[in-house]
């Protein structure tokens, strides 16, 4: 990235936060001049317009909207815990953490010490989550759009773009709802470029879909999304739409109270065949389900998406593959979306695959494997989740 390389260090108070300037552990270059953006463990909430700034240690109280601009960089050490707190009638600020467009994130987390991006109030819709704007092709508009609930651009024709890098990051409670059309996700993906590094990801109790990408070509490895107690959670564990193409590897979703689908896949809502079309490779997949409710289908194909899956394990629920509208039953019968080694666990014979818009069985776009492993063990958590996430 060609940002100045500036860091601040939070010396905590009981009320407040003083700032210095040195230089980065991993950076010799002398430091640059004071970022404007003053850092107050107990009130972090703002713009991040230039500088970097870095969250050594302990707990940060999300107190409103982090925007983290252009040129600007938010740097998370492992172990940090950044708690939103809980709104009131007097303030309704949602709490959010956003990266702009040329802004950069570093998440640092390690297996044996994560950063927690948590909520005071621990159940669904307690905060809006993290989302990510980046420069990537998008298929609504060719100069850019705006994110549904941060207004912030994103889009472009910069594939290649990064957001900066996540490891080891668990979100807690997110899903803040404005209305019953317009949700927060645990973290979001608004036209991210395949610069950017995500690797082992936990959306945990989000009241809204878990991942969402909406274009972009940003990549993923190790993601984790499980919902389990409250009853607020109510939607997708992953989404896309908007012509995302990146690639995958070892994805696990697990609900076991309502909800909806384990992956919903859209292209384009309004003009099913805009380009690029949504593409993404998914290989080693777990969905699992809890057998009930309106929406119950691991995978919902639908509005023109291609997508191929390579070893997948779908448990407990009505329908294995769901396919709506003929652009995107197309892309199956030409085998440009497909499913290889899959397994299926408590799902009918009978409803395995299905043509939504024409009720009619197409067990023809996948190839079955009684061994496939999915994410890493089947059904059971896979060995790179254990220990940094929630499962329970």
């Amino acid at each position: 990235m060609k940002k100045r390389v500036l860091t601040v260090f939070a010396l905590a108070s009981l009320s407040f936060a003083a700032l210095t300037v040195s230089c980065s552990d991993d950076d010799n270059k002398p430091a640059g001049p004071t970022s404007t953006f003053v850092l107050d463990r107990n009130n972090f909430k703002g713009e991040i317009e230039d500088g970097e700034v870095i969250l050594e240690s302990g707990t940060y109280k999300l107190t409103g909207p982090l925007v983290v601009g252009a040129d600007a960089k938010l740097t998370i050490k492992a172990g940090v815990i950044i708690e939103a707190t809980r709104t009131t009638e007097t303030d309704d600020e949602v709490r959010y953490i956003a990266i702009a467009q040329d802004g950069e994130i570093d998440v640092q987390g390690t297996a044996a010490s994560p950063v927690v991006m948590t909520a005071e109030v621990k159940e669904p819709q307690a905060w809006g989550g993290l989302v990510l704007c980046g420069r990537a092709t998008i298929n609504t508009s060719a100069t850019g759009a705006r994110a549904e609930v941060s207004d912030l651009p994103y889009g472009g024709n910069q594939d290649d773009d990064s957001s900066g890098t996540i490891k080891y990051l668990r979100v807690e409670y997110p899903g803040f709802s404005y209305s019953a059309s317009k949700e927060f996700n645990g973290v979001s993906f608004f036209g991210v470029g395949r610069g950017t590094t995500v690797e082992h990801v936990q959306v945990y109790e989000s009241s809204d879909d878990g991942f969402e990408w909406f274009g972009g070509t940003v990549n993923t490895k190790w993601l984790s999304v499980v919902n389990v107690h409250a009853t607020k959670v109510g939607d997708d564990l992953f989404d896309w739409t908007e012509g995302w193409v990146g690639t995958n590897e070892n994805w696990y979703g697990k609900r076991t109270n309502g909800g909806n689908r384990g992956i919903e896949a859209d292209n384009n809502a309004n003009n099913r065949a805009l380009t690029p079309i949504s593409n993404p490779t998914i290989t080693n997949l777990t969905l699992i389900g809890n057998n009930g409710g309106s929406e119950n289908q691991a995978i919902k194909l639908r509005e023109g998406t291609k997508a191929v899956f390579n070893n997948v394990v779908l448990s407990n629920f009505g329908t294995g593959f769901d396919v709506q509208h003929a652009e995107t039953l197309a892309f199956v019968t030409s085998g440009a979306t497909k499913a290889t080694g899959v397994k299926f666990d408590n799902i009918p014979a009978d409803r395995k695959a299905i043509d939504a818009t024409n009720a009619s069985n197409i067990n023809s776009i996948f190839t079955e494997n009684a061994s496939a492993t999915g994410a890493g063990a089947g059904t059971e958590v896979p060995a790179w989740a254990q220990g940094w996430t929630r499962n329970n």
